[in-house]
């Protein structure tokens, strides 16, 4: 409307003398290497506003030009053109490739290089590449994307996050995450509290691209942090010289569950109770209820984006404003963020000082559903009513005894898991922000070298609260006839200041391109907390005081990477990290890395080829950490005061206590050493390219919680570094583009990883069988099904060996005797499979014909296996018959097949192939391009297929223990997007 208005009243005020001399101009722009059209080129006449930008075809018409004008045509990762207007009606434009631009794409901390000049393993996903649909959480963009980047979805919450491992983590009881970076600012790896998922600040419609740094000669200069690789994300910002753009973009989209746990129907569950001897048959009641039914719903959500982006000579800015609302398919669960995501850009100085700033302001509310509710469907009796307005439960039907007259909920029983979801209120507010500023100085009296700062900050605050009212049966804490409320706060707070220098120049009698980089960082966080419990009648009888924890970061880092001939690649980098969380003699530690590259593809006897257009061979090493150990004064004697009933009593008073925590003097960093090697090719002008690559890695000094001898510390269980890993690998990525037409193009992008991580020394001493459980399970107190032991995977199942019957079922009780001593014990349970893959893979296929565009994404993954703990759980007949009280709970449908009478809960049994390919996400869309307002619409569905023989509700899942799980839902999303 500005440039309609504006050159509209040019018009009047110049009719007479212009009449013949405003003219309108159209073409097409294209690429000059293959004659494809350039959609979103800006087209604009120099020293103004008046512009557009080309549609999906190329095409474009821009108005009142003048002879004389001059017509700039451009596009990232082209030549700028620009043409005099002397009264032609057409100009078509072909742009070339712009090497110097080109080059300068990949961000690989604290500077960038070109994707030919990176020696580490770095590749970049942009937004061109991500997974389409209702996208709540920005990991889900990448899911398939990259390979030795496995993200494994979360639950079926609206807004969860998913687990990302890059190269399979390194870590037994620190942190596995990656470290992420956003617009220069590190997040803290332990997260935000108070939201489902803390990258969900970042609007995945804002983001730009992803750049993943993989192996350590590309994360060491993230020093301490970088063990588990690095992941920068770069959000979107306006563009020079373009002109006022305007965008809607609307997606609108519905979910259900796709499956159910397998548990006996009312008429089953009643047939078993009259087979059971002992049983009472008349406890069943007289319903037929699917209790998986009354708790899911099917899901609705819709996601808006407004956004305004302009650019000018030497200012640019784009402003987006993102509202989304999600419900989950667990009923009263929902998920409603609010954004406001501003990115400003200015040159002064003749752009020798480039000023960027970048915020984001969000408030996340949540209204959590008792998850309990899923695991209480699962067990509840199906004989029995939903509501039962008699009882005195808020109209609910619950399992109930008789005490002093008055009818009370059966303690140890099931509650209703509709009753659990309705009458729980709880609610929680975060108010977040993330800015970043960042001042880039180019000296006048020295061009090649830069000075930079980077200061930024991550701040949150959140409350909420969780409420039941007196008269619910499943209040958690108390028991019926108490009202309780929890009402909690807390902040969190990640500043950071940066500087360093760059210095970039060519030597020209060494032929020889050199890259600098030295600076300096600090970082502080902060995190408080505050929960205070209330109860009906007794005011104040639980109150939980502030707990805060503070610890900072402080580096000095330095890289050199040098370019000999335009063949011959030498990079090295250090950083030395200090961290508060470690003692005086280990506070500070140096990770130092180096590579090296050969560009083949230039060697004089490949130059001229017209097959081979890039083969480069790169290898890599370097030396990493990891200081995400969950405490941060584990060196040294702390004291820790009482809280609520943990006070000790002298006569009628009762004291606070100050408590020792158990400590270790020596604890130090993880250190992590990757070598690496890797071959990167393309062939026909890059129209098939890819990468392979091998790695292996050795972490010393492993952090591990482990047990201690009884006195020898303050605790049975310590943090302190016990330990070594050694994880391998090979990595593969296909870039494609099968057809390459005028109107019709195809592109294919293919990835698969195999991995492998063995504990290789786990005990501070030299027992070749000690070993740690993990992997808690349900259907006992303290329950363990997995194991750290020297040999194995740290996902290993630890179990007995199950003995068959010659029609293949399973004897009860009968496991092998793997000792030989002709007794079952303990010492019998033996290794058993893993809940890792042994290798998994990303498909993804991206069609366009004219303005028709369909993909699809499938991801897959091999030899991983997960336990039942469902099916192991209440797969036995006295899971649900034996109980201290008058009731039943419902089993499993395995008891069917298993006729378990009895838990069998370290049964290899119930260790099952959890191998599957999955169509993850499919989508259709179609462009109308008009000459004011491009539409677009598309129709995307997400977890839409999945091939496996695993029994139970979904065969991914993080842990490997299938229990209570939060089941994803299949969604149709439907999008429209207007652009003016």
């Amino acid at each position: 409307m500005k440039t309609l208005f504006k050159s509209t009243l040019m018009l009047l005020l110049m009719l007479p003398m212009s009449f013949f001399a405003q003219e309108s101009v159209s073409g097409v722009v294209s690429e000059s290497a293959s004659g494809l059209p350039v959609p979103g080129a800006n087209v604009i006449v120099k020293g103004t506003t008046n512009g557009t930008v080309t549609d999906f075809d190329g095409n474009y018409t821009i108005t009142n030009v003048q002879p004389g004008d001059v017509i700039v045509f451009s596009f990232l990762g082209f030549a700028t053109q620009e043409i005099p207007y002397d009264g032609q009606t057409t100009i078509n434009v072909q742009l070339d490739e712009d090497a110097a631009t080109l080059e300068e794409v990949v961000l690989i901390g604290y500077g960038s290089t070109s994707e030919q000049d990176a020696t580490g393993s770095v590749e970049k996903v942009s937004s061109e590449s991500f997974n389409k649909g209702a996208v709540v959480s920005p990991e889900q963009l990448l899911s398939g994307k990259s390979a030795g980047v496995r993200i494994t979805p979360g639950g079926g919450a609206p807004g969860e996050g998913g687990q990302i491992r890059i190269r399979g983590g390194s870590s037994l009881s620190g942190n596995n995450d990656p470290l992420i970076v956003v617009d220069g600012i590190p997040l803290d790896q332990r997260g935000v509290q108070g939201v489902r998922n803390q990258l969900n600040s970042i609007n995945p419609n804002e983001i730009e691209d992803f750049v993943i740094l993989k192996d350590a000669a590309a994360t060491s200069i993230y020093g301490s942090r970088a063990s588990n690789g690095v992941i920068l994300i770069t959000t979107k910002t306006g563009k020079k010289n373009s002109p006022l753009r305007l965008e809607y973009d609307l997606k609108v989209s519905a979910g259900q569950i796709i499956d159910k746990v397998d548990n006996l129907d009312a008429q089953e569950f009643r047939a078993l109770i009259e087979s059971t001897p002992g049983t009472d048959p008349n406890l069943l009641g007289e319903y037929d209820t699917d209790w998986q039914d009354e708790i899911y719903q099917t899901s609705i959500g819709a996601i808006h984006n407004l956004t305004a982006s302009q650019g000018f000579d030497n200012f640019s800015y784009r402003v987006n404003y993102n509202h989304t609302s999600q419900t989950g398919v667990l009923k009263t669960d929902v998920y409603e963020r609010n954004a406001l995501n501003i990115a400003l850009n200015q040159d002064l100085f003749d752009n020798h000082l480039k000023l960027a700033l970048t915020t984001k302001g969000i408030v996340d509310e949540n209204r959590f559903a008792d998850q309990g509710a899923i695991g209480a469907a699962v067990a509840f009796d199906p004989t029995q009513p939903v509501y039962d307005e008699d009882l005195p439960f808020g109209g609910y039907f619950e399992h109930n005894t008789m005490s002093n007259d008055q009818v009370i909920p059966q303690l140890q029983a099931t509650r209703n898991p509709l009753a659990l979801l309705e009458t729980l209120d709880g609610r929680g507010k975060t108010m977040r922000n993330i800015t970043n500023l960042n001042a880039e100085y180019k000296f006048h009296f020295l061009p090649e070298l830069k000075f930079n700062v980077n200061a930024g900050f991550d701040y949150a605050e959140n409350e909420g609260h969780n409420y039941r009212p007196r008269y619910a049966a499943g209040n958690g804490l108390y028991i019926q006839g108490r009202e309780y409320t929890q009402e909690y706060s807390g902040i969190n707070r990640n500043t950071l200041l940066d500087f360093y220098f760059t210095y970039k120049t060519e030597l020209e009698a060494l032929d020889t391109e050199m890259d600098l980089t030295a600076g300096h960082s600090y970082q502080e966080f902060y995190i408080e907390n505050n929960n205070e419990y209330t109860v009906a009648d007794d005011p104040g009888y639980r109150v939980e005081p502030s707990v805060i924890n503070r610890n900072a970061l402080e580096s000095y880092f330095a890289r050199a990477s040098f370019d000999i001939a335009n063949k011959y690649l030498i990079s090295g980098s250090v950083r030395r990290d200090g961290s508060s969380r470690f003692g005086a003699d280990n506070k500070w530690s140096t990770f130092p890395s180096a590579s090296v590259g050969w560009k083949i593809h230039n060697e004089e006897f490949l130059l001229n080829s017209n097959t081979l257009s890039q083969l480069k061979l790169r290898a890599g090493y370097g030396v990493t950490g990891n200081q995400e150990i969950g405490i941060n004064y584990g060196y040294m004697g702390i004291y820790s005061p009482s809280v609520g009933p943990a006070r000790y009593q002298f006569g009628n008073q009762f004291y606070n206590t100050l408590r020792p925590e158990e400590f270790d003097a020596d604890l130090k960093w993880e250190e992590l050493q990757t070598y690496n090697v890797g071959v990167d090719f393309g062939f026909f002008n890059n129209r098939l390219s890819g990468t392979v690559e091998a790695y292996y890695r050795e972490t010393e000094d492993l952090l591990a919680t482990v047990p201690v001898p009884a006195g020898a510390n303050l605790s049975d269980l310590l943090v302190t570094n016990v330990g070594e890993t050694v994880s391998k690998g090979v990595e593969v990525g296909l870039n494609g583009t099968l057809i390459q037409k005028e109107d019709f193009n195809w592109d294919m992008n293919y990835n698969i990883t195999f991995q492998d991580l063995e504990i290789t020394r786990l005990s501070l001493g030299e027992n070749p069988d000690f070993f740690i459980p993990q992997g808690g399970i349900s259907g006992g107190v303290g329950n363990n099904i997995q194991i750290w032991k020297e040999g194995y995977d740290p996902s290993t199942f630890f179990v007995f060996r199950q003995v068959y019957n010659e029609a293949g079922q399973p004897i009860e009780g009968a496991y092998a005797d793997v000792n030989g001593d002709n007794e079952i014990t303990e010492a019998d349970k033996v290794p058993y499979k893993k809940a890792n893959p042994d290798y998994f893979m990303g498909f993804t296929n991206t069609l366009n014909y004219k303005n028709l565009d369909f993909s699809f994404t499938f991801r897959g993954s091999f030899g991983n296996y997960m336990y039942n703990n469902t099916q192991s759980g209440n797969g036995f007949v006295t899971a649900g018959t034996v109980t201290p009280q008058d009731y039943y709970s419902n089993l499993n449908s395995n008891v069917l097949e298993s006729n378990f009478v009895n838990n069998q809960l370290f049964s290899d049994y119930y260790i099952q192939k959890a191998d599957f390919v999955k169509l993850d996400n499919i989508s259709l869309g179609y462009l109308f391009p008009g000459e004011k307002v491009d539409f677009r619409t598309s129709l995307t569905a997400t977890n839409l297929w999945t091939i496996t023989d695993y029994d139970g509700l979904d065969p991914e899942i993080s842990n490997g223990i299938d229990n209570n799980f939060y089941p994803r839902s299949t969604s149709v999303v439907l999008g429209l997007n207007l652009i003016f």
